[in-house]
């Protein structure tokens, strides 16, 4: 009896941590190929064709506005004076706080060792860049004159001019630029293998050609594997301050102004547990529909959505503190300025969307304490949208409260969006869902080297208690 028992416990130690209970479904190594390669290989569904065309004509409509507006100027945008950001800068924020969650996945679970991420480390990389093109969009637009852009970059001009070093806009610049750079790199090396295992699998000879040169003669050697796992966690050394830094310094676009609200030190870590926070829901939200359109719900199982749910419970409890320790710091300090900011938010005009915010972001995070709900996937796809509605709403309530209410009861005027802003925020989802449609239909949505290196396949002596007779 003992011996069976100690025969037992050894077969569920192996399998926990050859990652039999991470992948259900008894997978192999070419079940998971097969899974992920054919959304590649398949003829392409209708209704891939029905997102496409609707995602292009929102994309056709973003470039409209732009056009417009570059042709007329932010005049049609409904800022003014005291209100000189709206839903451009929280629009740039929101997108830079998407693409958080596919650094962190990649990077920081990867330096832990959490094997779960193995399913959805691709996916979330792919948003971080598409996200990021989006965020860069805005800035771009924002500042008028497109064409002078280059002011603000550290290059020398035909005006001997040099940009101020000390203004956030150039922080933006080296944060953003750095941060999209090493992303973008991050994710090609994770997708060599996978490409070449397109390559090999390739009917057409135009596909194997795209595909051999994209997967840079992967061959899969020792050598090889030795110098892609050298590469990808130097990558990932690199990338991890990134998570911390770049939210830190677009936080710092606000904690360096005297405006009341924004001039506080707790900015840097509250904007980068926004970003996490919001950047998980959207994994989770885009996850969900891929699981049920491409069948992949043994990769992209319970047991890693009930990780990701968990991780937004403590982030979302952290954002939950950050708005609590604003209104305490703000009554501490007995600033009569900042008090009367905090106040105006929760009650003042635009009160409606604090209170979405709090609604979305504080309250709605908490039902994940229930394992009946984290486990629920109708529950957790609505949270997940839920989040980043409150998330969006946080920008909003934070940029334009505090510039609506100035100093002087004189400088106050309300702040109300036209038609132009409205279309540009549809349009910046449809750029966003734009390449995602691509990056599902021509590259592998899973990272299939990876997931099949926490298979119990992957590790030597597997099979040794079932007559597999081990190596």
């Amino acid at each position: 009896m003992g011996t069976k028992l100690s025969i037992a416990t050894e077969k569920t130690i192996e399998s926990r941590q050859h990652g039999e209970l991470l992948i259900p479904g008894k997978p192999t190594f070419h079940s998971v190929s097969d899974a992920v390669s054919q959304i590649v290989e398949a003829k392409t569904p209708r209704a891939w064709w029905i997102l496409f065309g609707i995602s292009a004509a929102g994309v056709g409509m973003l470039l409209v506005c732009i056009g417009y507006l570059v042709w007329e100027g932010i005049g049609i945008w409904g800022l003014k004076i005291p209100v000189g950001w709206g839903f451009d800068i929280t629009n740039f924020v929101f997108w830079i706080g998407i693409g958080h969650a596919g650094t962190l996945i990649s990077a920081i679970l990867f330096l832990l060792r959490q094997r779960w991420r193995t399913s959805i480390n691709r996916f979330a990389e792919a948003m971080t860049i598409f996200a990021v093109i989006c965020a860069l969009m805005f800035p771009t637009i924002h500042v008028g004159r497109i064409w002078l852009l280059y002011f603000v970059f550290p290059l020398p001009n035909q005006m001997a001019m040099w940009p101020n070093f000390r203004s956030p806009l150039l922080w933006d610049f080296f944060a953003v630029s750095t941060y999209f750079t090493v992303s973008l790199l991050f994710w090609y090396v994770g997708l060599i293998p996978d490409l070449a295992t397109l390559r090999n699998r390739a009917k057409s000879k135009i596909k194997k050609i795209v595909f051999g040169i994209l997967s840079l003669g992967w061959r899969g050697g020792n050598q090889q594997w030795k110098h892609y796992e050298l590469a990808y966690l130097i990558l990932a050394a690199l990338a991890t301050p990134l998570v911390l830094s770049v939210h830190s310094i677009v936080s710092m676009d606000f904690a360096v102004s005297l405006l009341p609200g924004w001039h506080t030190t707790i900015f840097p870590p509250y904007f980068v547990a926004g970003a996490i926070f919001s950047g998980f829901a959207m994994v989770m939200t885009l996850a969900i529909l891929a699981r049920s359109a491409f069948g992949l719900k043994d990769i992209f199982n319970l047991r890693v959505l009930e990780r990701m749910n968990l991780i937004m419970l403590v982030t979302g409890s952290m954002v939950g503190y950050a708005y609590s320790m604003e209104f305490f710091t703000s009554w501490y300090s007995g600033n009569t300025y900042e008090l009367f900011t905090f106040m105006n938010r929760a009650f003042g005009p635009y009160a409606w969307a604090y209170w979405t915010m709090v609604t979305c972001n504080v309250i709605v995070p908490q039902f994940f304490w229930f394992k009946k709900l984290r486990t629920s996937i109708p529950f957790m796809f609505v949270a997940s949208i839920l989040i980043n509605v409150g998330m969006w709403f946080e920008r909003f309530v934070i940029i334009v409260t505090s510039l609506s209410r100035d100093f002087l009861p004189s400088s106050w005027d309300h702040y109300t969006p036209t038609k132009w802003e409205v279309m540009t925020l549809i349009g910046s989802f449809c750029l966003f869902f734009f390449f995602f449609l691509l990056f599902l239909r021509f590259l592998p949505m899973v990272s299939m080297a990876e997931v099949k290196g926490v298979l119990p396949e992957a590790h030597v002596g597997h099979g040794k208690h079932h007559g597999g007779g081990g190596i």
